[in-house]
């Protein structure tokens, strides 16, 4: 009767042995390989970017990208108080302001008693507007 448990554990823990490195070997295999983010600054192209680095500002970016209506191509929130656009080639030279502002607008109603900043970038990546919210005087300044 010893004999015979102790056949059985022994075969038991081989199982769980090969089970085990089986497995192992199985899914240890896509992890050798370095995980590169899009936004890794050793690539060298763009891809689009994490919307934010909070869950607040990730559901932002990806709100404003969803109701931009094709005017915005990809947008990212950074600290709850940077807004980064890209705007599509639609976008004409006189709706980038105006486009600004009512992001702006929409910024501080999402993370009000803020210094805001939004940064419009063209379609090839290049800022083209900075617009700044001071909250306590609750001016724009325009760059």
């Amino acid at each position: 009767m010893i004999l015979f448990r102790r056949l059985r554990t022994t075969f038991i823990t081989l199982s769980l042995v090969l089970l085990l490195l089986v497995t192992t070997t199985a899914c240890g295999g896509s992890s050798v390989q370095a995980y590169q983010s899009p936004t890794s600054p050793y690539t060298n192209t763009y891809s689009q970017l994490e919307r934010g680095n909070t869950s607040a500002g990730q559901n932002y970016g990806n709100w404003v990208v969803q109701t931009a209506q094709g005017m915005i191509q990809d947008a990212y929130v950074r600290d709850n108080d940077k807004l980064g656009v890209v705007i599509s080639p639609d976008v004409r030279p006189h709706e980038v302001r105006p486009l600004a502002k009512s992001l702006l607008q929409g910024f501080e109603k999402n993370f009000p008693n803020h210094d805001l900043t939004v940064l419009v970038y063209a379609p090839d990546k290049k800022l083209i507007l900075t617009a700044k919210y001071n909250n306590l005087a609750r001016q724009v300044e325009y760059q």
